[in-house]
């Protein structure tokens, strides 16, 4: 939610000493201070406009109550007046300078909110100038420094920003934030604050779920499966809408309350099965006594951030961003905070990664900004850490606080939550064009849908994305028990190995080259999977050699990798592994090039232990295509190794 500037950790440093022997107020007149200190009774009872009342009274005896002044801007603040706050903070500055040096900064921090950089630059050398005994202003008067004058640059400088408000479908008269969208742009799940009198404030957030159709949203309606009479928030949902996480906070004894030694906000994960999430559980091994929020889960399915916290009387304090990763053996790794130059001694918050794995995007004011929270980029360097962090610009981020960025997996559209006016009312949805300089790299997708070869039955199926440079696996699922779905991501300027496999049946595999592929267009894949009986046939689609030779190539490992351990696991399984050609060159070749890389294939898995006994070896040429040869893509297809089971 928006966060307003404050001068109540100030204002109550002050106070706090009003009743020591040694204090002295900058008057002496007791009525208006009897005045003042009632004011600060009722105040703090929050009966804001008899507060009001007699910080008037007091003004009105004592002209230059520099004290009240300063509890009147702070009520001023609280109510969104930031103009009069501004007024009264001018005269507590003039009138008394050396007795309320912080006063300076806070004055400086309003004017960076109205976008006064000049004025705020001044204001913050004062405050320098006089001097404090508040140490947190001291430290950050500095950054304050360089971020008015950055902004007095960069204002000049406006990035094309064009923001579109989502529409009825999606936007309501409620509030609306903290989006998150699948792979294929096409689920769009949110907060909302929903009025609910069963509760205290008669408000509580829920999660909403959108489908997009074509290029409209439809009605956006509950995630009944997940939403409590409690607080949910802050989610992300993995590229294939398949598990989210969410942060919930209540006290102990409500239903996502803490539990087994957790404490104040915790994350929260629901995998979805057949169309419905299940019951949420705690993330036990991300968790910690501290403040857990807004998780941003990883593509790849490997690695979750988030933003932790202090809680303290004035609020979460020293957010940073962590990450854990799930390890080998399925254990989250202990959270740390992400490495580089992300993280500062101020906050750190709404961090999202995106399905690039290299750009991440976050909201801080650590960094020399526009005034409150900017939204920054930062990509992932060659170690491992996170470069120098870039200001998205002007008007993307304001004098005021920016903050949940959300960017679609191309990188072109981005979304974020808004007050502006012409919405439908509090805060609504909203996207707009990336400008070119902070777009990630773009990121398409493959959708499958896995069924049986014979019955059509819809499958789940466990499958593997390998990148073939390096022979890793890059993401690894299941399709969906139900509807025999999956989707995944594919970052660009690699090459992929897709492997599909299931108890009983004969694995499937494909390959999608993205070296030269426009990552605007999404793959599709229907995947029939043959049920491991004798005549079952697959092509093994990994399998690679060079032109007019049997030569494996590296590459091919990972698939014959998967073949051996079919063989392994199905130990009275027999299999034929044939080679077959183009027409292109003479018959005689043809023949003799498909019986060398038959060969090859049953030598790789005999120096991998498999008996030969099992595996038979034939060339059939060019004498059983499947596709005309009339065409490249046609010739490609009949240049393949098969199996078939014996």
């Amino acid at each position: 939610m928006i966060r307003f500037f404050t001068l109540f950790a100030f204002f109550i440093s002050v106070t706090a000493s009003f009743a020591q022997p040694a204090f002295r107020y900058s008057i002496d007149d007791k009525k208006a201070i009897g005045y003042f200190e009632e004011a600060i009774r009722t105040y703090e009872l929050g009966l804001v406009d008899e507060s009001i009342d007699l910080l008037s009274k007091a003004i009105d005896r004592a002209p230059e109550f520099g004290e009240a002044y300063l509890l009147k801007a702070q009520i001023s603040s609280d109510r969104g007046n930031f103009d009069a706050a501004m007024a009264d903070l001018e005269k507590v500055t003039a009138m008394n300078p050396r007795k309320f040096p912080d006063a300076f900064f806070f004055l400086g921090e309003l004017r960076m909110r109205a976008e006064n950089y000049d004025m705020a630059e001044k204001s913050f050398l004062s405050f320098k100038e006089y001097g404090s005994q508040n140490e947190n202003l001291t430290k950050r008067a500095t950054l304050m420094i360089a971020s008015s004058q950055y902004a007095a640059r960069a204002i000049h400088s406006p990035v094309p920003f064009e923001p579109k408000n989502l529409g009825p479908q999606v936007n309501t008269e409620a509030a609306e934030y903290f989006p998150c969208l699948t792979a294929d742009g096409r689920t769009l799940l949110f907060t909302r604050l929903v009025s609910d009198n069963r509760v205290k404030g008669g408000k509580q957030e829920d999660f909403y779920v959108a489908q997009k159709t074509e290029n409209q949203w439809e009605l956006a309606t509950p995630v009944s499966e997940i939403n409590t009479v409690f607080n949910e928030g802050a989610p992300t949902i993995s590229a294939d809408g398949q598990i989210l996480f969410f942060t919930a906070c209540e006290a102990a004894g409500g239903q996502w309350g803490p539990y087994e030694g957790m404490a104040s906000c915790d994350l929260f994960l629901s995998r979805k099965v057949g169309g419905h999430w299940g019951k949420a559980q705690n993330v036990k091994a991300v968790n910690s006594f501290n403040w857990d929020s807004q998780p941003s889960f990883s593509a790849d399915g490997r690695t979750l951030y988030f933003v932790r916290g202090k809680s303290s009387p004035n609020g979460i304090q020293e957010q940073d961003i962590y990450f854990s990763e799930i390890q080998v053996d399925g254990a989250w790794s202990k959270p740390t905070r992400i490495p580089g130059k992300v993280n500062t001694m101020f906050e750190e918050e709404s961090v999202m990664i995106h399905p690039d794995g290299e750009t991440l995007y976050f909201s801080s004011n650590g960094h020399p900004g526009f005034g409150g929270l900017d939204i920054f980029m930062s990509k992932k360097q060659a170690d491992g850490t996170w470069g120098e962090p870039r200001n998205l610009g002007y008007p993307i981020n304001t004098g005021g606080d920016e903050n949940s960025l959300l960017v679609s997996a191309d990188g072109v559209l981005a979304y974020f939550a808004s007050d502006r006016k012409g919405g439908f009312g509090d805060l609504d949805m909203y996207q707009f064009e990336l400008p070119k300089e902070v777009r990630p790299n773009a990121v398409t997708y493959l959708a499958g849908n896995v069924f049986d070869a014979k019955s059509f039955k819809k499958l789940e199926a466990r499958f593997e994305l390998i990148d073939l440079s390096s022979g890793l696996v890059a993401i690894e699922s299941y399709s969906d028990s139900e509807t025999g779905t999956f989707l995944v991501c594919l970052p660009p300027n690699r090459d992929y190995a897709l492997n599909v496999s299931r108890p009983g049946y004969l694995f499937y595999s494909d390959h999608f080259s993205l070296m030269a592929q426009d990552a605007s267009t999404p793959f599709t894949l229907e995947i029939p999977l043959e049920k491991l009986k004798p005549g079952s046939k697959v092509v093994l689609n990994n399998v690679f050699f060079d032109t007019d030779s049997y030569v494996l190539k590296p590459a091919s490992q990972s698939e014959l990798d998967r073949l051996k351990s079919l063989l392994d696991t199905n130990v009275g399984l027999r299999i034929e592994i044939s080679g077959h050609t183009d027409d292109v060159g003479s018959e005689t070749a043809n023949q003799t090039l498909s019986e060398n890389r038959a060969a090859a294939v049953v030598a790789y898995l005999v120096s991998k232990g498999i008996d030969k006994s099992r595996l038979i070896s034939k060339g059939y040429g060019e004498s059983k295509p499947i596709a005309s040869n009339g065409t490249e893509a046609g010739r490609a297809m009949n240049r393949r190794t098969e199996i078939e089971i014996l």
